[in-house]
């Protein structure tokens, strides 16, 4: 099969994955279960990709390396994140906030433990660097003199360059660190709604009108220019307004599947105030 021919399977093979996933999360309230069903998934694409890749031989070294930067990794990554939320989910201290505060702090550090470890090439990846991916990304390149993995000689040569797994770590400690933070923000949110004082202003309309606000606002770049996670955003809106918007994921993913158009509150938004401007004239 030529190389285009796989990277094109690989892109609907990623895409599909990716809604499989969706699914299961939409499906699943408890996040073992979760996690469980999603590394079932996970680990038989992976397979079909190994299959795709164990005897084909790139074009160029380009080729070789931009499915070992670029695309092994968002396979991996996805294994790799499930695999520590199975673990830290499986472990986690059935006690206080306080207890469950300092776990999930733990955990945190273990990830600034690994970019400490290995922050040569966490910088590397960081800055786009590309004048090692000849070492770092094909097979059988190494140099000797590198920061090998320990496992290193335990993987399949065939699918395996010295660097890829790194690349898939560092992306999943990304999504493994807003994990992370959004249980800690949770504690904290449960914290302050206890000890807060009732707020003057409350939301009145539903929760998913509120939801399909803020994304929207988030979507035009509304807030920080743009340079902000939409987590960060939810955040501020569930202290300021005292409010638990909940799992709004599946919100946004349940509003972007209406049958009647995704826009529901904003058409009615503005159409009210179309309707309040008229009426003044």
């Amino acid at each position: 099969m030529e190389t285009k021919a796989i990277f094109k399977q690989t892109k609907q093979l990623y895409a599909q994955l990716k809604t499989d996933l969706e699914r299961i999360e939409l499906e699943q309230k408890d996040m073992i279960i979760t996690a469980e069903y999603s590394l079932m998934k996970i680990d038989d694409v992976i397979k079909e990709l190994k299959c795709l890749i164990n005897d084909h031989i790139f074009n160029n070294i380009a080729e070789e390396i931009y499915f070992f930067k670029e695309i092994k990794p968002l396979f991996i990554s996805l294994f790799i994140y499930y695999s520590s939320t199975l673990s830290i989910e499986t472990y986690k201290p059935v006690a206080g906030q306080k207890s469950l505060r300092k776990y999930f702090e733990r955990e945190l550090e273990k990830i600034q433990g690994y970019y400490q470890e290995n922050a040569e090439f966490c910088s590397y990846y960081k800055r786009n660097a590309t004048y090692l991916d000849h070492k770092y990304f094909v097979r059988n390149s190494f140099d000797i003199k590198m920061n090998i993995p320990l496992a290193y000689y335990n993987y399949d040569s065939n699918f395996t360059t010295s660097h890829d797994n790194h690349v898939s770590q560092i992306m999943a400690y990304k999504k493994m660190e807003h994990y992370l933070k959004t249980a800690l923000w949770d504690i904290q949110k449960r914290n302050d709604t206890a000890s807060s004082t009732d707020s003057t202003i409350t939301w009145s309309a539903p929760k998913v009108a509120l939801i399909e606000l803020i994304y929207g606002l988030y979507h035009m770049r509304c807030f920080n220019g743009g340079n902000i996670e939409l987590s960060e955003v939810m955040k501020f809106v569930e202290k300021s307004l005292v409010i638990d918007l909940g799992n709004y994921h599946k919100t946004i993913f349940e509003i972007r599947n209406r049958k009647n158009g995704a826009t529901k509150f904003l058409k009615n938004l503005s159409d009210n105030l179309n309707q309040h401007f008229a009426d003044g004239e």
